[in-house]
């Protein structure tokens, strides 16, 4: 029974195939073999270009995002990233005053997409550790030495700056553009280290004194301004003193003495002078 199945589809498929010629047979099956073993296309990934090889020759045609033909055998397509791309790198450099600096920097950086031919014809896919970490040395060590120690930790920008545009001038001739560049830390030796943290405690202390002073300046002055204000009200005051004001003065104790006095003459003794409340400085005494 079995066997009768399997001649019956070997009849059915020999049918099949009598209804078509030999050369559409033919064709397909040929179609089929490069479809499956040759592969005549090729997918560009985003953020990548294609470089197209003739027979291993680097081509002007750079391929963008997509899918793309191929003739068979004789082309091939290199992929090569073009997005943005980080490298971190440790950099040892002499800053002008002779002090050793370890410095680590981030690079951000990208492959110029229309020139990525050259570049993979050029340096290839490696440029990375051809190129850029090369650079980047050569450039930190050519900055720093530009520089004092101190001046590296208070113009931290302007030695980052000066930095991205050395890098970038050195590697757009390498069709490698520079996006950004900074610098994540410093290392001094601990020497120089325990040296600024001195200088700092120093310098705090000198505010500090320095604070001191302008209060203690500054207190002083206010007191010499409060005694040369009393002083100058004391002297207006005595410069308004005169006679018709001593003689008013005068009266007015005379005045508050005779409120005082109750109506009794004193007692006296001896004599026969009576003495009176004069409106004077020296009391009066009457004769009898």
């Amino acid at each position: 029974m079995n066997g009768n199945n399997v001649d019956k589809t070997k009849e059915a498929i020999e049918a099949a195939l009598g209804r078509f010629p030999k050369k559409i047979i033919v064709a397909a099956g040929a179609v089929m073999f490069i479809l499956i073993f040759l592969r005549p296309w090729v997918q560009v990934g985003p953020g990548q270009r294609g470089i197209v090889l003739n027979f291993g020759a680097v081509q002007s045609l750079v391929m963008e995002e997509g899918l793309h033909v191929l003739i068979p055998v004789m082309q091939k397509v290199a992929l090569m990233d073009v997005k943005v791309q980080k490298v971190e790198t440790d950099a040892a450099a002499a800053s002008s005053d002779l002090q050793d600096i370890s410095t680590r920097v981030a690079l951000n950086y990208h492959v110029v997409p229309d020139k990525a031919n050259i570049v993979y014809q050029n340096i290839g896919i490696h440029f990375g550790e051809r190129i850029i970490d090369p650079a980047i040395q050569e450039v930190v060590k050519a900055i720093t030495a530009k520089y004092t120690a101190e001046e590296l930790i208070t113009k931290r920008a302007v030695v980052g700056e000066a930095m991205r545009l050395a890098l970038a001038e050195r590697l757009l001739p390498n069709n490698i553009a520079v996006d950004a560049f900074s610098i994540m830390t410093f290392s001094f030796s601990k020497v120089f280290t325990e040296a600024i943290e001195s200088k700092q405690t120093a310098e705090q202390l000198a505010l500090k004194a320095k604070r001191d002073l302008d209060r203690i300046k500054i207190e002083a002055e206010q007191k010499i301004t409060a005694a040369r204000a009393e002083a100058e009200s004391l002297r207006l005051q005595r410069a308004n003193i005169s006679t018709d004001l001593i003689e008013l003065r005068k009266i007015e104790a005379n005045m508050k003495a005779i409120e005082k006095w109750n109506g009794i003459l004193p007692q006296v003794t001896g004599g026969g002078s009576i003495p009176l409340i004069g409106l004077g400085d020296t009391p009066k005494v009457l004769k009898k």
